[in-house]
C-alpha cells in the first residue's frame, strides 16, 4: 500500500514520524527534491518520444512488478 501526505510545514512532519515511530510502523521517506542525472533525463525523453510517435511496445505485468519492487523494497 502506498499513501502520499501532502505536509504545510515541518511541524506537521515532525508530529506524523512520532506517531508512525510510536506505533512502529515501517515506512520509507523521500526527498522533496528528485534530482534525475542527465542520462535518466535522457532516458525519460527517449521514451516520451516513442510514446508520441507510437514506437513503444508493451512489457509484461511481471517484468513491471519486478522492477517496482527493486525500487520500493
Amino acid at each position: 500500500m502506498t499513501v502520499v501526505v501532502n505536509l504545510r510545514n515541518g511541524e506537521e512532519e515532525k508530529v506524523l514520524l512520532a506517531f508512525l515511530n510510536s506505533l512502529q510502523y515501517d515506512y520509507q521517506t523521500a526527498p522533496d527534491n528528485i534530482t534525475l542525472t542527465s542520462e535518466q533525463e535522457k532516458e525519460i525523453i527517449r521514451r516520451d518520444t516513442a510514446l508520441t510517435e507510437g514506437k513503444t511496445s508493451a512489457r509484461n505485468w511481471d517484468e513491471i512488478k519486478k522492477t517496482l519492487e527493486n525500487v520500493y523494497r
